[in-house]
Formats: structure tokens, C-alpha cells, sequence
């Protein structure tokens, strides 16, 4: 099929390249000049593992191209949105002024018969706005297809998904919503014929299974976060209680691993939303859920900082701090509301001298964040170090040698705020080990052979 998908950010550039791979020929129409020329040349202007290999595939088989003009859509058959939904300046609601100036660029170009599908997360209701715009265009067809990507695994979740759902007019066995079927399940036979699970439904439920999905996921964090504060105050150890919960086929362990909490791009705003959503339709059990899940989530940043300072007997000010990760999380160079650069900025507001380092996102947080020290080595950002924080769980963190990294620091001192290092066998090299949710924490030394009480 001739497919266009219009924005090629994160969603577009991966979708676009996905598409490609089952053999359609797609083209990626975007105002963005620069990140244009890197997809053109086979290079994402992100990081996400597996997208480049797929982007120069496409373009090498001549079935992907990018355009910044709306003109090269006019033979397509389908034109998914993929524009970005951003939480807006002045309140929790999303923006969807990008996606409506997109719909209404598109307008023009549409041949008889295409297919119009969404695919950005919007509030409920948004389809029936878009309606609207296409009014007038009643040979069109409209659809909604949310996308179920997570950064860092993008590539995979887009060629073998969990799930395909098709938001149609009148739903499920609606004769209205079978042309838009039809058009869909031509452009997913390989999924489709690979068995992937197909959904069908109406324009609301469309619009509400990808924030509903996120909500769920956040909740889960959130309340196994705020049990790691009980395990805490309790002496009780959150990670055997979250295994010991994980094993009940009810509950599962998956996003039931408490730390420093989720950040993003994506999760963050889409609760949000949601809880903007509720409350517009007057359901106050959801906005008020809504609103603690997101306040225990910003909790966990400033509980991170408060054991930063308790390990440092109460006094940041001054202390050389490393912080190992700038990205939201590991394998991506997002750092859109990132808790690791929150609590850095924390840390640095406090007093300490703080460095921070990541495999991916140094450039992107160095730019943003002029006030924090950045460093790409590993090894020299731990250099002379008091006291180190573990705030992104990249596998090269995960896998330091502390006794080799023992020789680097001033301090043997390490708050594993995301609770992935093997703690004893960091305290067999002589570091105290500090986590959330762990009530049995090895105490703070009073004093450490050769370094003043008051650095300690």
C-alpha cells in the first residue's frame, strides 16, 4: 500500500520505518527540516535501539522516503498522525494544536477514498473534533489506532505488538466501521497473519485504552513505591514483598518494582491528561486517583534527596556527589521529566557539587541544564566522588565492579535509588549501601578512617 504518516518524531520515524519493513511504501512528512535531512540519511535523531538498522533498510529498498511537503502524500491510501500531544503550558490537558494544524495541512491532499487514522494519545473526544475539520470531505474515511510504543524497546513493540486496536465509526460490527477495518487490516495483514490479537471498537474506547493502560501502569509504580516508604519506616524489605506479590497471577511483577518512579515523555503528561479528562466528565474518583498517583511518583524524587542528605548526616552542601544517569530511562536519550536530572538539580540546589553522567543523553541534559556538571566517562565522573547515586538503571551500571570503583571515590558511600546492584556484594567491599524501600540498610559510618567527622 502507499502509506503516509505525518510526524516523524519519536511514534512517526518508528512507525514509518515499521511500515516500511512489511513492504509498503510509506513517505514521512514533517516541518522539521534538520531531523528530515538525519532520517533521510538512515539516522534517528534519537536514540533507540534497532531504529536506524530498520530506517536505512527502508530507504535502501527505496519504499521509505521524508518530505516537508504535503503534496507528496496526495497518491497515499492511508495517513496515520503520528504529531506530538504534549501536556500544555497553563494546565494538565493535552495540546492538540499540533495535531489539528496537521489534520487541516493534510486536508487538501487527501485522494477519494483514503483513510485518515490516528494514532497520537488525545483526550476522548478528539476524534469527534477531528470530524469535524473533515466535514466537508465525506468521500474520507477516519480511524484511530492507538500506539503502544515504550521507549527503548520502540522497534520490537512495533513489529511483534501485544495488540492492534482499530477505533472505527459505530464499532465493533458497525457497517459504518468496516471500510476503515478493511483499510487497517490491509495495512497489518503481517501482524494480522502472524496472530497478533486484533481489537475493534468505537472512537472512545479508542481514545481511552492507551491512557487508561498508562494510568494502570502508573498505579502500579505509585503503590509499590509508596509501600518501598512503609518498608522504610517499618524495617520491611520492598523487594521480597514485591516478589512475594508478584508470584499471585491477579497482580503479576511486571512495573511492581519500586524506586525513583517513571518519567518521560509520555506517562507523566498522559495521567494527566486523564485526570483532566475525569474530572471534565465529572468523575472524581479518577481524577482524585489520578492526582495521588502522581504525587506519590514526584514524592519518590524527594525521598531520594532526603536519604541523599541523611547519608551525608544532614549536610549536602558541599559534597561531591555523582550521579550515574541523566536519561528517564535506559536506552533512550530522553530526558523529557527526567527524576534522575530532578533529583540532580535537587542535590545541586542544596549545596552539593554534583557530576553527572550517561551512555546517551549527556549531550541533551548538558544543554538544558547549564547549572550541572556532565561528564561521559564513567570513570571520571566517579573520580574523588563522597558519596554516588545510582538514578538510571543502564546495564553498564548494573554491572560496575565496586571494588574498582571503590578506588575511584573519596567515599565508599552508594544510594541505588532504583534497587538493581547486588548490595552485598557491594558491602563486602566496604561500601555502605543505601536503597528505597529497603528497611535494613547497613547505618551510616560516624566517621571514616582518614576523612574529618564533618565530611562524613
Amino acid at each position: 500500500m502507499k502509506i503516509s504518516v505525518v510526524g516523524c518524531g519519536y511514534l512517526g520515524a518508528v512507525h514509518a520505518a515499521t511500515l516500511a519493513s512489511m513492504g509498503h511504501t510509506v513517505v514521512g512528512v514533517d516541518v522539521d527540516l534538520h531531523k528530515l535531512e538525519q532520517l533521510g540519511k538512515g539516522f534517528a535523531p534519537f536514540h533507540e535501539p534497532g531504529l536506524d538498522e530498520l530506517l536505512r533498510h527502508g530507504l535502501d529498498t527505496g519504499r521509505l522516503s521524508f518530505s516537508s511537503d504535503f503534496a507528496s502524500v496526495a497518491k497515499a491510501q492511508v495517513h496515520f498522525l503520528c504529531v506530538g500531544t504534549p501536556q500544555s503550558k497553563t494546565s494538565d490537558t493535552a495540546d492538540l494544536r499540533y495535531l489539528v494544524a496537521a489534520t487541516k495541512a493534510l486536508l487538501p491532499h487527501l485522494a477519494k477514498g483514503a483513510a485518515v487514522v490516528g494514532k497520537s494519545t488525545v483526550p476522548v473526544g478528539t476524534v469527534e473534533m477531528l470530524q469535524g475539520i473533515l466535514a466537508r470531505r465525506s468521500d474520507v474515511l477516519l480511524g484511530w489506532n492507538p500506539e503502544f510504543l515504550r521507549q527503548g524497546t520502540a522497534v520490537k513493540d512495533s513489529l511483534v505488538p501485544d495488540r492492534l486496536i482499530y477505533g472505527v465509526p459505530g464499532g465493533k460490527g458497525a457497517a459504518s466501521g468496516k471500510p476503515v477495518t478493511a483499510m487497517l487490516d490491509a495495512v497489518y495483514e503481517p501482524l494480522i497473519g502472524a496472530g497478533i490479537p486484533r481489537l475493534v471498537c468505537n472512537f472512545a474506547t479508542a481514545e481511552l485504552i492507551k491512557s487508561a493502560s498508562n494510568a494502570f501502569l502508573a498505579t502500579k509504580v505509585s503503590f509499590i513505591n509508596a509501600m518501598a516508604e512503609l518498608c522504610d519506616a517499618s524495617g520491611a524489605d520492598v523487594t521480597e514483598l514485591s516478589d512475594a506479590m508478584g508470584m499471585d497471577p491477579r497482580i503479576g511483577n511486571r512495573y511492581l518494582h519500586a524506586g525513583l518512579g517513571f518519567g518521560g515523555g509520555c506517562l507523566p503528561k498522559d495521567i494527566r491528561s486523564f485526570r483532566s479528562q475525569a474530572r471534565t466528565h465529572d468523575v472524581r474518583s479518577i481524577h482524585e486517583w489520578m492526582g495521588l498517583v502522581d504525587s506519590i511518583n514526584l514524592r519518590q524524587r524527594t525521598r531520594t534527596v532526603e536519604v541523599a542528605k541523611d547519608m551525608c548526616h544532614g549536610f549536602l552542601s558541599g559534597r561531591t556527589v555523582t550521579v550515574l544517569g541523566a536519561a528517564f530511562k535506559p536506552d533512550t536519550d530522553d530526558i523529557r521529566d527526567s527524576p534522575a536530572l530532578d533529583v540532580a538539580l535537587q542535590l545541586a540546589a542544596a549545596g552539593a557539587h554534583v557530576t553527572v553522567t550517561d551512555p546517551k543523553a549527556i549531550n541533551n541534559a548538558w544543554m538544558r541544564y547549564p547549572q550541572l556538571r556532565f561528564e561521559s566517562s564513567t570513570k571520571r565522573a566517579l573520580e574523588g566522588a563522597e558519596l554516588v547515586l545510582l538514578l538510571t538503571e543502564w546495564d553498564e551500571y548494573r554491572d560496575l565492579s565496586p571494588a574498582a570503583v571503590g578506588e575511584l571515590v573519596r567515599r565508599r558511600m552508594v544510594l541505588d535509588a532504583r534497587n538493581v546492584l547486588e548490595a552485598s556484594a557491594w558491602r563486602a567491599e566496604g561500601w555502605t549501601v543505601r536503597g528505597l524501600g529497603k528497611g535494613a540498610n547497613t547505618p551510616v559510618p560516624q566517621s571514616v578512617p582518614g576523612i574529618p567527622n564533618q565530611y562524613c
